[in-house]
């Protein structure tokens, strides 16, 4: 094999396509074409390290020849990075800083389901049975020097043999992981608390907590022990990062290296929405106007009251909800106006953008509103949009470029005079105040911080 080239990460999915300049091995599902309809499934190529070296004994032997062959940027960082699902409806911090960092140094992405307890839900039980298919696979090979796992954890914490079993078997997968792609004297990454028993487990050199969220506080989790493994792995961790201020004041108990590293922005591709060139999708081109829009999960921390009070205070107006429900919105798909279009892919957001009027922050007043950060308000912004939200502090930051009322009744006076006052000054003051916030800055930081870190190790 003479390389491996890989595409810019494509618009249905994170992972991008892989050409190998190689004929693909004999009934291969990579010597089939490709069609449109592999693209709308998120089924992009995805290789293991069987594909490269069919005389390998195992699929585990070839990974360290495989490793050998891939061109490499920069050995002086590897990352282990444990992280949300890969393949994931939505976008999160973990795959904008992991696809960034993983674009300079060799990266092992590892995707750690089981934070939450799972229903029983079909999306649900098809999810389990596929991870649990990934879990004893070899490493997949999905962009240069950039490697994706699974290590599935059982949720049941608040059992001892559960607990054990989670520790054996991840020590297991993950050192032998390690091995067959040589990434010892890595900086293991932890994005997500439940995998932090690892920390310190690994050999690696550096141990990095980054913590966007009060994992406790979200929903469907085991509140005590969650909360117990956030706090075991900060006081671990050799770094902190958090993403707003609230999160690194509760951190800093814990940890004295504890640093701010706000969220970014994709701007130069959500301002798109703003150019008078951007088409708005087919399905949106007949909503009747003023649209009122939101992107993300339906979860339990949206305030769904809320929405069925402006759709019934407001019958002309259109409440265009993009993305996953995990809750029960029965009651608000029956109004006439609201309109409830599933999960799109993450590059299309821009085009929804573009056909949304108002976009709207509904969320329930709770413990975890006080310390998130949704990725929702820079992009937000960076699309230019009148922002109406309920309180809380990632919103409050940015002053009068978001309205923060509390209630249905004040999101319809805030969103009329949304309506009513929106100039082209006013969209370029949103986007000012988030061009250059973006995550190739955050990834930047980070970095010099990470480097500056390994410096003052090796001066010691």
């Amino acid at each position: 094999m003479n390389g491996v080239h890989c595409s810019t990460w494509p618009s249905g999915s994170i992972v991008s396509d892989c050409d190998l300049d190689r004929q693909s091995p004999k009934g291969s599902q990579h010597s089939q074409p490709r069609s449109s309809q592999d693209d709308a499934n998120q089924s992009a190529i995805v290789l293991t390290c069987a594909d490269f070296d069919d005389s390998s004994s195992s699929p585990w032997d070839s990974c360290r020849e495989l490793r050998t062959r891939v061109q490499t940027k920069n050995e002086s960082m590897k990352f282990i990075h444990f992280g949300n699902d890969w393949f994931a409806e939505n976008r999160t911090s973990s795959h904008h800083i992991a696809k960034r960092i993983g674009t300079r140094y060799p990266m092992l992405y590892v995707e750690v389901p089981g934070l939450k307890k799972p229903s029983a839900s079909t999306r649900d039980l098809r999810k389990i049975v596929e991870k649990l298919r990934l879990t004893f696979q070899p490493p997949q090979l999905v962009a240069p020097h950039f490697w994706r796992m699974t290590l599935p954890q059982m949720p049941l914490r608040r059992f001892a043999f559960i607990r054990n079993g989670n520790r054996i078997l991840s020590r297991f997968l993950m050192r032998r992981a390690i091995r067959s792609l040589d990434f010892k004297d890595a900086i293991a990454w932890f994005h997500v608390p439940h995998p932090g028993f690892l920390a310190k487990q690994l050999g690696e050199k550096l141990t990095v907590f980054y913590c966007i969220d009060d994992y406790s506080r979200l929903p469907e989790v085991d509140e005590i022990a969650v909360q117990d493994m956030d706090d075991t792995l900060t006081a671990t961790a050799d770094i902190v990062f958090t993403c707003n201020k609230t999160l690194m004041e509760t951190h800093s108990r814990h940890n004295a290296n504890v640093h701010l590293s706000p969220h970014g922005v994709e701007f130069e591709m959500f301002a798109l929405s703003a150019s008078p060139t951007m088409e708005i999708p087919e399905e949106a081109k007949e909503l009747r106007r003023p649209v009122i829009g939101w992107w993300g999960v339906l979860d339990l921390r949206v305030d769904i009251s809320i929405l069925e009070h402006v759709a019934v205070a407001r019958p002309n107006w259109t409440i265009l909800l993009i993305g996953r429900t995990a809750v029960n919105v029965a009651a608000l798909s029956r109004l006439a106006n609201v309109v409830l279009v599933g999960t799109k892919p993450y590059t299309d957001l821009p085009k929804w953008a573009k056909a949304i009027d108002v976009c709207i922050l509904p969320y329930t007043q709770s413990a975890w509103t006080e310390r998130s950060s949704p990725l929702k308000v820079r992009e937000y912004l960076a699309a230019g949009k009148p922002i109406v939200a309920t309180p809380f502090p990632e919103a409050e930051m940015f002053g009068s470029l978001v309205q923060v009322v509390a209630d249905g009744p004040g999101f319809v006076c805030a969103i009329e005079e949304a309506l009513a006052t929106d100039t082209p000054e006013r969209i370029s003051l949103r986007q000012k105040a988030v061009r250059s916030n973006t995550w190739e800055t955050v990834v930047d930081n980070v970095l010099e911080k990470l480097e500056a870190e390994l410096r003052a190790r090796r001066g010691k």
